[in-house]
């Protein structure tokens, strides 16, 4: 028997509503020939146990929905994101980046998924590895996109101390974006000048997608900027470490569930954590990707 858990985006669009009822047509009609065991989940209601021992997730919703249960998932487990509400559709719709199926395409889809004929995506995650001033060690969940570390009052500097390799410095900002290949455009490159965003893409070479990860410190100053243009923004391989020296930041990964620390803890970030195994069934998600920023 064939163990599947779908989490489904649950608000007040009705929208939502109309494609679960859609969705849970399909999955019946789909379960007469197939020895199916189907749970389904409202996001908000869901927990870290109803992940265990599923042979697929199907995520019904948008890229946030993915996100926000995606730290559940281990990289052993298949997921599949199906777009409720397309941009395409509707222009109030989602983008669905990581979303590959929508309800026209799902029967079909499911059942490369289930037969193991659909393009497997194991991607990359970030995490940050907290040690407290008491001695305590914290690791984050996985973030698909992106980490941000940062002052918890967002109009108070964010200070620390940062060494990346050989190089050390240290800085004042708004705090510290983190972004993996595949997550650039979430966050990332839309807090950089179009041509700055061009000049750190071309810096990244065809195999290093799944090894490096792009880092930004928001509102630098522009002396440190060009000066220290590796503190600014990067694209590394290399753990990037950080020291406190902020009374009150956090951790926050894909924007969801927030991590505090004090002043002298010591932060350490990189692309270490489980991967994601993402299907898809028309193109890669570097195919995706590529496509979406036009090359």
């Amino acid at each position: 028997m064939t163990n599947v858990l779908v989490v489904y985006k649950k608000n007040f669009e009705s929208i939502h509503d109309e494609s679960l009822a859609q969705l849970k047509i399909i999955l019946q009609n789909i379960a007469t020939s197939r020895n199916l065991r189907t749970e389904l989940r409202a996001r908000e209601r869901v927990r870290r146990a109803d992940f265990i021992g599923r042979d697929l997730v199907v995520v019904l919703g948008g890229d946030g929905t993915l996100t926000s249960i995606s730290h559940n998932i281990d990289e052993n487990t298949p997921v599949m994101g199906v777009n409720s509400h397309p941009v395409s559709n509707h222009q109030n719709g989602s983008v669905g980046f990581y979303m590959d199926s929508t309800l026209e395409t799902f029967a079909e889809d499911f059942s490369a998924a289930l037969d193991g004929t659909a393009i497997v995506n194991n991607l990359p995650r970030l995490r940050a590895i907290i040690d407290s001033t008491s001695g305590n060690r914290y690791t984050t969940d996985p973030a698909m996109n992106e980490l941000l570390i940062a002052n918890t009052h967002q109009y108070a500097p964010s200070k620390y101390h940062m060494r990346r390799g050989d190089k050390n410095t240290i800085q004042q900002s708004s705090g510290l974006i983190f972004s993996t290949w595949l997550g650039q455009g979430a966050w990332f490159s839309q807090s950089l000048d179009f041509k700055t965003v061009n000049e750190i893409r071309n810096q990244v070479r065809s195999g290093e997608e799944e090894s490096h990860y792009f880092v930004l410190a928001r509102d630098l100053n522009h002396k440190q900027r060009i000066d220290e243009r590796w503190s600014w923004v990067d694209w590394t391989d290399e753990p990037t470490q950080i020291l406190s020296d902020m009374h009150r930041g956090y951790v926050v990964p894909d924007g969801w569930d927030e991590v505090h620390f004090n002043r002298g803890a010591s932060i350490s970030v990189d692309l270490n954590a489980p991967k994601l195994r993402l299907l898809t069934f028309r193109q890669s998600m570097k195919e995706r990707l590529l496509k979406s920023i036009g090359e």
